[in-house]
């Protein structure tokens, strides 16, 4: 079998909308019907769920911490918390699996753990990339996603989103059991946006 995938020059917030009409066209095709949005501000939340409407899919929206990166500070602006409420968005708002514990233990020592490897070694194919199987199993920890059913996980290498994959999801004890299916869009030539001893911001 064949299978396409698109690749954008530059990273970031422009690719947003093609990278929503891929990922909707490819759910049809295959009969997917659940997809996984990251996102921080809640911009691309709300462009998730305008172009889905109407399609029968579900959109559950993975935000960022709270705290993330200032104390009790939520990224999502209340104006956007607002409109995906109003649109009927499914929001999961916890801790990122592939940092928690293991993001204090470096911060506090400077001593790289299992999750900041595993995180390193996927964003050898982009920020994006690193993102999707994180907020799959953070969304399954939940119960907001299947297991059984292949999902279509959308995240971005900063603002927005530029990368889109297929996979099976998995609760994050069982990791290494994921499978990412397909790879439908990504930069073509992504390059770090995390140093050691920050934490990447989208």
């Amino acid at each position: 079998m064949e299978s396409r995938i698109v690749y954008f020059e530059k990273q970031g917030k422009t690719n947003t909308e093609e990278v929503l009409r891929i990922s909707r066209q490819r759910a049809k095709e295959l009969g997917i019907k659940t997809v996984v949005v990251s996102t921080t501000t809640g911009y691309s939340a709300i462009k998730a769920l305008e172009v889905f409407e109407g399609s029968g899919i579900k959109v559950v929206i993975v935000s960022e911490a709270t705290g993330m990166y200032t104390p009790d500070v939520q990224e999502m602006t209340p104006e956007n918390q607002e409109i995906i409420k109003r649109k009927g968005g499914i929001v999961l708002t916890t801790t990122h699996a592939l940092a928690g514990i293991d993001r204090a233990w470096r911060n506090k020592f400077n001593t790289w753990l299992l999750a900041d490897v595993i995180s390193s070694t996927l964003r050898l194919f982009g920020e994006g990339i690193k993102v999707c199987p994180e907020i799959a199993i953070m969304a399954a920890d939940a119960g907001l996603v299947r297991c059984d059913e292949d999902v279509i996980c959308i995240a971005g290498s900063h603002r927005g989103a530029d990368t889109a994959v297929v996979l099976r999801p998995v609760n994050t004890h069982r990791f290494f059991d994921m499978r990412i299916k397909e790879i439908l869009c990504k930069p073509l030539n992504p390059f770090p946006t995390v140093q050691p001893g920050q934490v990447a911001q989208k």
